[in-house]
């Protein structure tokens, strides 16, 4: 597609009652996009536009100014792709309703196999823990890890990758210019994603206001990217499994992480489990179960060592389950005074982690 057809397809999708797939729709009909500023109702009509998108073309057409929406791209570091192009990330393209366009800021490679990893904004200590335990090997096994940008799960998602050395991708329900990007609190770890060799993607032309709305339709894009569709947690009426029943609608798999059944945040998954979804409990089921080669050395299992005693009976004792000092105490029994020291150079060590209020599991 040349520039000015793609400058066209970009002011077509400015109109005020236009969706990806309406735009889609215009995309395939018109070889020629300068005839949308020519057609006539029936024309569209026979296209299979509804009415209110028709009445928006024809009012609003004659005021669209195709290099002036292209500047604008220009003028925010926007870059955008249509679906004809080589770089349109093959996945999305296989799905019934691919965007037309999709702008971003950063870059977008061919990527090996990509993974969406959703989940609650409510994120549980479990939860990240889980994130923490199996996104570092996907993404250092070579997985591009695709979520939502949102608080919780997603952020948690995006920011392990990028702390593993990893390729993650953030697709938005709002604009992907930096005054649109949503949520705010998350704006710092979009900039991080796309100065770490990932991207910030939307379907939605710039200015575009995160509504309600937008994110089911955004989802698609999150399942439509990926091979499969990890869930960590979720509440029955969390808007990750709508993104779970999308990847079965485009034939791609639904990871699912069990969780307490006492817990709300594991409603979702559990359920998902139940319906047929792959039950997964470490990175290495995704990988066998995708049929992905595995780096042999991530996944050996490396202990902490024991540099005295103590350090060896607090290991010993402690596993992925937070147990507090009193409860180390009585299993060691050694002293508070001495736990406390050793426990602290442990922690410069890496060898455990303080999961919160004086809690620690092993690293």
């Amino acid at each position: 597609m040349s520039k000015e057809e793609l400058a066209r397809l970009v002011a077509l999708s400015t109109i005020s009652k236009m969706n990806s797939k309406s735009l889609l729709k215009i995309k395939r009909a018109f070889i020629d996009l300068q005839d949308v500023w020519r057609a006539n109702s029936e024309d569209f009509l026979k296209i299979g536009l509804g009415v209110e998108t028709i009445r928006a073309i024809i009012e609003e057409r004659a005021k669209l100014d195709p290099e002036k929406e292209w500047q604008k791209l220009e003028k925010e570091k926007l870059k955008v792709i249509s679906l004809d192009e080589e770089l349109y990330p093959t996945l999305l393209k296989q799905i019934y309703d691919p965007p037309p366009l999709l702008f971003y800021q950063g870059t977008l490679n061919k990527d090996k196999y990509p993974l969406a990893c959703v989940g609650s904004r409510r994120l549980s200590f479990y939860g990240k823990q889980v994130i923490e335990e199996i996104i570092p090997p996907l993404s250092q096994n070579g997985a591009t890890i695709i979520s939502g940008l949102a608080l919780g799960a997603d952020a948690a998602a995006h920011a392990t990758t990028l702390q593993a050395g990893g390729r993650t991708i953030a697709v938005l329900g709002s604009g992907a210019n930096n005054n649109s990007i949503y949520p705010k609190e998350n704006y710092r770890l979009a900039q991080q994603i796309i100065n770490n060799g990932g991207a910030v993607i939307s379907e939605f032309p710039i200015g575009t206001l995160p509504l309600r709305f937008n994110f089911p339709i955004r989802n698609r894009v999150i399942s439509g990217l990926s091979l499969g569709t990890i869930i960590i947690e979720a509440a029955e009426d969390s808007g990750s499994l709508i993104t779970a029943k999308l990847a079965l609608d485009q034939n791609r798999e639904v990871f699912s992480v069990p969780g307490n059944i006492f817990s709300p945040l594991s409603e979702g998954p559990n359920n998902l489990l139940k319906l047929g979804a792959q039950v997964i409990t470490s990175a290495e089921d995704i990988l066998d179960f995708l049929k992905i080669e595995k780096n042999k050395d991530l996944f050996s299992e490396i202990k902490p060592l024991a540099e005295n005693p103590t350090e060896e009976a607090i290991l010993k004792v402690l596993s992925k389950e937070p147990k507090n000092l009193e409860k180390i105490a009585q299993e060691t029994k050694f002293p508070t005074n001495v736990l406390v020291s050793a426990i602290a150079l442990m922690e410069l060590k890496n060898k455990i982690k303080n999961s919160g209020g004086m809690n620690y599991i092993i690293n």
